[in-house]
Protein backbone atom coordinates (compact mmCIF):
# COMPACT_ATOMS: atom_id res chain seq x y z
CA UNK A 1 0.00 0.00 0.00
CA UNK A 2 2.77 2.10 0.70
CA UNK A 3 3.59 2.32 -3.40
CA UNK A 4 0.36 3.48 -4.23
CA UNK A 5 -0.11 5.79 -1.57
CA UNK A 6 3.47 7.32 -2.59
CA UNK A 7 2.04 7.29 -6.12
CA UNK A 8 -0.70 9.21 -5.31
CA UNK A 9 1.30 11.75 -3.39
CA UNK A 10 3.92 12.62 -6.13
CA UNK A 11 0.98 13.13 -8.75
CA UNK A 12 -1.06 15.42 -6.44
CA UNK A 13 2.41 17.33 -5.69
CA UNK A 14 3.40 17.72 -9.38
CA UNK A 15 0.04 18.31 -10.74
CA UNK A 16 -0.33 20.89 -8.25
CA UNK A 17 2.74 22.83 -8.91
CA UNK A 18 2.23 22.25 -12.87
CA UNK A 19 -1.33 24.39 -12.14
CA UNK A 20 0.52 27.10 -9.85
CA UNK A 21 3.03 27.70 -12.32
CA UNK A 22 0.65 27.96 -15.61
CA UNK A 23 -1.58 30.04 -13.05
CA UNK A 24 1.29 32.19 -12.65
CA UNK A 25 2.11 32.06 -16.21
CA UNK A 26 -1.20 33.11 -17.58
CA UNK A 27 -1.00 36.10 -14.85
CA UNK A 28 2.71 37.56 -15.68
CA UNK A 29 2.90 40.45 -17.31
CA UNK A 30 -1.14 41.76 -17.05
CA UNK A 31 -1.51 45.14 -15.95
CA UNK A 32 -4.99 45.08 -16.21
CA UNK A 33 -5.58 42.53 -12.99
CA UNK A 34 -5.37 39.55 -10.78
CA UNK A 35 -8.56 38.04 -11.57
CA UNK A 36 -9.61 36.14 -14.98
CA UNK A 37 -13.80 35.80 -15.37
CA UNK A 38 -14.57 32.07 -16.30
CA UNK A 39 -18.09 31.21 -15.79
CA UNK A 40 -20.87 33.36 -14.01
CA UNK A 41 -19.08 31.26 -10.78
CA UNK A 42 -15.99 30.78 -11.00
CA UNK A 43 -12.79 33.11 -12.02
CA UNK A 44 -9.53 32.25 -11.98
CA UNK A 45 -7.84 34.56 -9.08
CA UNK A 46 -4.27 34.53 -8.38
CA UNK A 47 -3.83 35.46 -4.40
CA UNK A 48 -0.78 34.42 -2.31
CA UNK A 49 -1.74 33.12 0.67
CA UNK A 50 1.23 33.43 4.09
CA UNK A 51 -1.76 32.44 6.54
CA UNK A 52 -3.33 28.99 6.98
CA UNK A 53 -6.30 28.36 6.16
CA UNK A 54 -8.47 30.67 4.83
CA UNK A 55 -5.66 33.16 4.61
CA UNK A 56 -5.63 33.20 8.84
CA UNK A 57 -2.68 34.08 10.31
CA UNK A 58 -2.07 36.20 6.95
CA UNK A 59 0.53 38.18 8.29
CA UNK A 60 4.62 37.45 9.53
CA UNK A 61 5.42 35.75 5.70
CA UNK A 62 9.17 34.96 6.48
CA UNK A 63 8.16 33.49 10.07
CA UNK A 64 4.79 31.75 9.20
CA UNK A 65 6.78 30.27 5.99
CA UNK A 66 8.94 28.47 8.71
CA UNK A 67 6.52 27.51 10.67
CA UNK A 68 3.80 26.01 8.60
CA UNK A 69 6.84 24.47 6.56
CA UNK A 70 7.81 23.17 9.77
CA UNK A 71 4.24 21.98 11.13
CA UNK A 72 3.46 20.17 7.91
CA UNK A 73 6.93 18.74 7.48
CA UNK A 74 5.80 17.00 10.83
CA UNK A 75 2.56 16.60 9.79
CA UNK A 76 3.51 14.56 6.71
CA UNK A 77 6.20 12.09 8.54
CA UNK A 78 3.10 11.14 10.79
CA UNK A 79 1.05 10.57 7.33
CA UNK A 80 4.37 8.59 6.16
CA UNK A 81 4.25 6.56 9.12
CA UNK A 82 0.26 5.78 8.60
CA UNK A 83 0.86 5.30 5.27
CA UNK A 84 3.71 2.40 6.23
CA UNK A 85 0.76 0.91 8.26
CA UNK A 86 -2.36 1.22 5.75
CA UNK A 87 -4.07 -2.01 4.98
CA UNK A 88 -6.15 -0.65 2.01
CA UNK A 89 -5.68 0.81 -1.03
CA UNK A 90 -8.66 2.94 -0.34
CA UNK A 91 -7.05 4.39 2.92
CA UNK A 92 -3.50 4.61 1.44
CA UNK A 93 -4.25 6.96 -1.99
CA UNK A 94 -6.30 8.87 0.60
CA UNK A 95 -3.23 9.32 2.87
CA UNK A 96 -1.11 10.18 -0.19
CA UNK A 97 -3.58 12.65 -1.48
CA UNK A 98 -2.84 14.78 1.88
CA UNK A 99 0.85 13.68 1.57
CA UNK A 100 0.94 15.08 -2.15
CA UNK A 101 -1.14 18.41 -0.94
CA UNK A 102 0.51 19.34 1.80
CA UNK A 103 4.20 18.89 -0.27
CA UNK A 104 2.90 20.81 -2.81
CA UNK A 105 1.95 24.17 -0.71
CA UNK A 106 5.37 23.68 1.24
CA UNK A 107 6.97 23.79 -2.17
CA UNK A 108 5.38 27.09 -2.42
CA UNK A 109 6.15 28.65 1.19
CA UNK A 110 9.51 27.82 0.46
CA UNK A 111 10.56 28.89 -2.98
CA UNK A 112 7.89 32.09 -2.79
CA UNK A 113 6.84 32.54 1.02
CA UNK A 114 3.61 32.02 0.32
CA UNK A 115 0.97 29.90 -0.93
CA UNK A 116 -0.73 30.35 -4.26
CA UNK A 117 -4.10 30.27 -4.49
CA UNK A 118 -6.38 30.69 -7.64
CA UNK A 119 -9.38 28.95 -7.76
CA UNK A 120 -12.10 31.24 -6.87
CA UNK A 121 -15.90 30.32 -6.89
CA UNK A 122 -18.66 32.37 -6.14
CA UNK A 123 -22.66 32.93 -5.99
CA UNK A 124 -22.57 36.71 -6.86
CA UNK A 125 -21.31 38.92 -4.40
CA UNK A 126 -20.15 36.04 -2.00
CA UNK A 127 -16.88 33.91 -2.57
CA UNK A 128 -15.71 31.37 -1.38
CA UNK A 129 -11.84 32.03 -0.14
CA UNK A 130 -9.31 31.61 -3.32
CA UNK A 131 -7.88 27.93 -2.85
CA UNK A 132 -5.47 25.69 -5.30
CA UNK A 133 -5.46 22.08 -6.44
CA UNK A 134 -3.06 21.19 -3.43
CA UNK A 135 -6.22 22.35 -0.85
CA UNK A 136 -8.69 20.12 -2.99
CA UNK A 137 -6.37 17.20 -2.66
CA UNK A 138 -6.07 17.47 1.03
CA UNK A 139 -10.00 17.94 1.49
CA UNK A 140 -10.55 14.98 -0.64
CA UNK A 141 -8.07 12.77 0.93
CA UNK A 142 -9.61 13.70 4.62
CA UNK A 143 -13.16 13.04 3.63
CA UNK A 144 -11.74 9.42 2.23
CA UNK A 145 -10.11 9.00 5.45
CA UNK A 146 -13.26 9.42 7.09
CA UNK A 147 -15.52 7.81 4.64
CA UNK A 148 -12.86 4.84 5.71
CA UNK A 149 -12.73 5.30 9.11
CA UNK A 150 -17.11 5.80 9.96
CA UNK A 151 -17.85 3.50 6.83
CA UNK A 152 -15.68 1.13 5.06
CA UNK A 153 -13.52 -0.35 8.43
CA UNK A 154 -13.24 -3.53 8.28
CA UNK A 155 -14.00 -6.01 11.19
CA UNK A 156 -10.85 -7.36 12.74
CA UNK A 157 -10.23 -10.88 12.21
Amino acid sequence: MLGRGLVAALLVAILDQLSKAAVLAFFAGRGFGDRETVTSFFNLSLTYNRGISFGLFNGAAGVNALVFSFAAAAIVAVLLYWLSRASSPFLAIAIGLIIGGAVGNVIDRLRLGAVVDFLDFHVGFLHWPAFNLADSAICIGVAAMLLDGLLLRREAH
